[in-house]
């Protein structure tokens, strides 16, 4: 079996000790730069039994996956496969499996947190240019934070908040008073939330009824005070309106790891705002979660050249495979 691994752009899966592993299995060919086309793409894995993309860098809709011939299996690093067209590739005879990683998305937010209300790196930026600024920097102990989603991510920044002194409050689409309740946090409704928190930090997933669900009506709504960090995915916010009400001093600023559209265009009206701190989708690349990725990909290409499927989102797929 030949195996692929695409767009590992930090070179972070390379050096694992499970990518040596599966090097004594079989032929592993590592790719770390971009393809300039499709053409490209399938040339390279014409010849590829099993590949390990790196989360959603590469898509593979229907007309691609035909185009495979050989290809048997996918361990898609990650928690989902929505880049990948499930249908397809079951008709293809394309078993597709996920390889989550670790998750240091609870730790980025805090730091994102820090960033934007003690103003570093607007500090660090203004030193470099000479300046000594004096800025009024405001601290977490004693603010209430709102958590918008309460899920395992929601969780742990309630414990850590919790940790630093903050009254936690939270809401959810399926959120229950009990099951905030669990985490020390206080349910409340959307609308009350945003009122009352002092930071908001998003941690929900994506999906149609949380597609720009904080719209301007929403937003207008946090107080003057007011910080809103996301990590989760940036269609949830409407980004036209967060520059309009970041403009207008409406709320204090705004910590964002994530855009609705990736990479961010350079001109985009966002960056030229000094109450934003922005980063290139941070949350999800790290030693720890590489790390992760490569384990459990290699442990499901292994698993399948012996047999068994793990974590298969389409194992029918076996019942297509192609002759």
């Amino acid at each position: 079996m030949k195996v692929t691994v695409l767009d590992d752009y930090q070179r972070a899966l390379a050096p694992t000790e499970a990518i040596a592993r599966l090097k004594k299995k079989t032929d592993v060919q590592i790719f770390t730069e971009k393809f300039a086309d499709e053409d490209a793409l399938v040339r390279t894995l014409s010849a590829s039994q099993a590949i390990i993309p790196i989360r959603e860098r590469t898509k593979f809709p229907a007309a691609l996956l035909h185009k495979l011939a050989d290809l048997e299996f996918i361990a898609q690093t990650g928690n989902h496969a929505y880049h990948i067209d499930l249908d397809a590739a079951t008709e293809c005879g394309i078993v597709v499996s996920l390889a989550p990683g670790g998750n240091s998305t609870t730790e980025l937010t805090f730091g994102l947190m820090f960033d934007v209300m003690r103003r570093i790196s607007l500090s660090d930026r203004a030193m470099r240019h000479g300046e000594w600024p004096l800025v009024l920097g405001y601290v977490l102990k004693g603010k209430t934070i709102g958590i918008l989603g309460l899920g395992k991510i929601g969780t742990e920044v309630a414990a850590i908040a919790r940790a630093f002194g903050m009254k936690v409050i939270a809401w959810g689409p399926t959120l229950t008073q009990e099951r905030a309740a669990k985490s020390d946090a206080t349910f409340m409704p959307l609308e009350e939330v945003l009122r009352t928190a002092d930071v908001v930090s998003v941690h929900l997933k994506l999906s149609e009824q949380s597609k720009h669900l904080l719209n301007e009506e929403r937003l207008r709504l946090m107080k003057k005070s007011a910080y809103l960090v996301n990590t989760a995915r940036g269609a949830i916010i409407d980004e036209t309106a967060l520059v309009q009400v970041l403009k207008e001093k409406t709320i204090a600023g705004a910590a964002l790891d994530v855009f609705a559209e990736e990479p961010l265009a350079q001109n985009h009206p966002i960056t030229q705002l000094d109450n934003v701190v922005i980063t290139p989708h941070l949350g999800w690349p790290t030693d720890s979660g590489f790390q992760s990725f490569a384990e459990n990909a290699v442990t499901n290409i292994l698993d399948y050249m012996d047999g068994k499927l793990t974590r298969a989102l389409n194992p029918e797929a076996l019942n297509y495979r192609r002759k």
